[in-house]
């Protein structure tokens, strides 16, 4: 999820320092295509974890009481990372590696997009998070997406579909961002072939708070990118992912949930987050609708 510029560039200059003194191969490896032979199974009740959180401000919890700066153990934070860690030591030991780094997109061309845009987009999950996932990881949450709407959504309204007609122009991107989406999903597999991975999909952002006071046709837009978005995140259900759904959840879209800011979730919404996570890592294997009121919330483009 996206930032406030002044703070965007506090956490992600401790991450980026953090990561490269650690060892400089982003420029190195490269995403995996090798395919799991048997897919990972949830950790058993009682089994070590070792935990790596990919993300953006939500996986450092901006929004809660207490927010974690990237690559700490934080174990007092108050975002669904930090909670979903304390959840499961209550059985077993925990090793948690959080590598979300604030304000970040899925990918470099939605990165480039949105900085055409005039967004702060300083990191990419693709390149910034995900060749560090270290190999014995045997959970990996994902949240990609929110930013990514934003950015979008700014980019068309500056003007980037040009004469393309902005439903087309969207189902454009959306493909797009679906293929940068597999890539992420293959070198997560590749980086650690033994981790459970679990991965939310998109709200639709028209939705939410922050979104009250837009224009109709903006809401339209981030609709469209927010569905399409989602579309291509459930598409690894089945594929040795395990899918936590947001869109069609009424319970995303409680106001009660969120921080003053209407963009991200505050301490309840996360804990929300961390519960319905902690059951998937339990085990649990939630079905994902293929459609709900949430999909039109405002009319369709």
């Amino acid at each position: 999820m996206n930032l406030r510029r002044g703070i965007a560039y506090v956490f992600v200059s401790a991450a980026i320092t953090i990561v490269s003194a650690g060892c400089n191969l982003v420029d190195k490896i490269k995403d995996g295509t090798a395919a799991t032979p048997t897919a990972p199974t949830a950790p058993g009740p009682t089994s070590p974890i070792r935990y790596t959180a990919l993300g953006a401000s939500d996986a450092v919890g901006v929004g809660a009481s207490v927010v974690c700066i990237p690559l700490t153990q934080c174990d007092n934070g108050t975002g669904y990372v930090p909670q979903l860690a304390q959840r499961l030591r209550t059985s077993r030991e925990v090793r948690l590696t959080n590598i979300g780094i604030p304000a970040a997109v899925l990918s470099p061309t939605i990165q480039q997009l949105a900085q055409a845009a005039g967004r702060d987009v300083p990191a990419n999950i693709i390149d910034r998070e995900m060749p560090f996932i270290a190999a014995d990881t045997t959970l990996i949450t994902i949240l990609a997406g929110p930013n990514d709407v934003n950015a979008l959504g700014d980019a068309i309204q500056r003007g980037a579909a040009g004469t393309t007609d902005p439903k087309t122009y969207i189902e454009t991107q959306v493909r797009a961002w679906g293929t940068d989406y597999d890539r992420l999903i293959r070198g997560a597999k590749s980086r650690a072939p033994d981790a459970f991975i679990i991965v939310m999909n998109v709200p639709n952002m028209a939705g939410l708070p922050y979104a009250t006071n837009y224009t109709t046709l903006q809401k339209q837009g981030l609709q469209a990118i927010s569905v399409g978005f989602t579309r291509e995140v459930n598409r690894q259900a089945g594929s040795g992912v395990v899918v936590l759904d947001l869109l069609c959840d009424a319970q995303t879209y409680d106001r009660g949930r969120y921080s003053s800011d209407g963009f991200h979730p505050n301490d309840a919404g996360y804990a929300y987050m961390a519960d319905r996570l902690l059951a998937i890592a339990n085990g649990s294997t939630p079905g994902v609708p293929s459609s709900c009121a949430q999909m039109t919330l405002v009319p369709p483009l």
